[in-house]
């Protein structure tokens, strides 16, 4: 799946808009991992498991986005962000964009485009998860 923040992609073009796609998670830490947190935040510096918690809520969020996307029979997203909040000690992250078909003008986009359906997914795709576990690493 291709996916821009942009709304073109460079050497491909637009053929058909297959709607707008969601991928939202509501996820919270377990209650020692909350203390921990709890006192990290009176001395200062990085919540680590508090990252960790927003990277895994990120790929969750992207794989579901995704897999609606590839439902609706595209091959891209355009226009992707993100928007998160936190809902009492709860955090919420979505991931939203336009799914499209695109088709590639170049050899090289040819290229780019046929590598990443035959992976599955592009490199950078690949910690994406629809179901994570708050004790798996973002990339398991």
């Amino acid at each position: 799946m291709l996916i821009t923040t942009t709304f073109e992609i460079p050497d491909f073009r637009i053929v058909s808009t297959q709607g707008e796609v969601f991928g939202l998670t509501v996820r919270s830490r377990n209650l020692g991992s909350g203390m921990v947190a709890g006192v990290k935040a009176l001395v200062g510096g990085e919540l680590k498991g508090m990252t960790k918690l927003l990277a895994q809520s990120r790929n969750e969020a992207m794989a579901r986005m995704v897999d609606q996307a590839r439902r609706l029979g595209a091959n891209a997203v355009v226009g992707m962000r993100f928007d998160s909040g936190a809902l009492g000690q709860w955090s919420e992250v979505c991931a939203y964009g336009t799914a499209v078909v695109v088709v590639p003008l170049t050899d090289a986009a040819r290229s780019q485009l046929e590598a990443i359906e035959s992976a599955g997914s592009a490199p950078q795709q690949a910690g994406y998860r629809t179901s994570v576990s708050e004790f798996s690493s973002p990339s398991d």
